[in-house]
């Protein structure tokens, strides 16, 4: 591991990360604690609503996860009903995702309080301190210089 001078870590930011995520999917952790899921189904249900007839292979490289990780939760998604997975119009080998009506009132519920609580976080900005915060999420995207992603197991 490379040296690394403490004085320039900004400790107090990455804290106020961590407990800002903790508590921005502690709402949606509850939900779907109720209904035997977890923050993979989360993930899943959220960005197949949000652009439906995705292919499989292009929610793998969102959500830098694993095949075999994704087949375990994109089962259990189809199997309970929330997902439907149909090939492709023009090439029958790909697998294209759909939400079916009960998956996508599950997004909305598991993002209606985390958008509550952005509203309640921004309400008592200015529109150009809205556009900072915007600007700084965007920012925070995306990889380090020669630091290369890696697949991971889901939650």
């Amino acid at each position: 591991m490379p040296a690394v001078d403490e004085a320039q870590i900004d400790f107090e930011t990455i804290e106020l990360f961590f407990f800002a995520y903790r508590d921005f999917v502690s709402d949606p952790d509850a939900i779907l604690s109720k209904i035997g899921m977890g923050r993979a189904h989360h993930r899943v249900v959220y960005f197949v609503c949000r652009q439906p007839g995705m292919m499989v292979t292009d929610l793998l490289d969102t959500l830098q996860i694993t095949k075999q990780s994704l087949a375990r939760v994109l089962k259990q998604l189809i199997d309970n009903g929330y997902i439907r997975q149909m090939a492709g119009a023009k090439d029958r080998r790909q697998r294209r995702l759909y939400p079916t009506l009960a998956g996508r009132e599950l997004a909305l519920a598991l993002s209606e309080p985390q958008s509550r609580r952005i509203a309640r976080a921004l309400e008592e900005l200015t529109p150009e301190q809205r556009g900072g915060v915007l600007a700084f999420l965007k920012a925070m995207r995306g990889r380090e210089d020669g630091v290369e992603p890696v697949e991971t197991e889901v939650e």
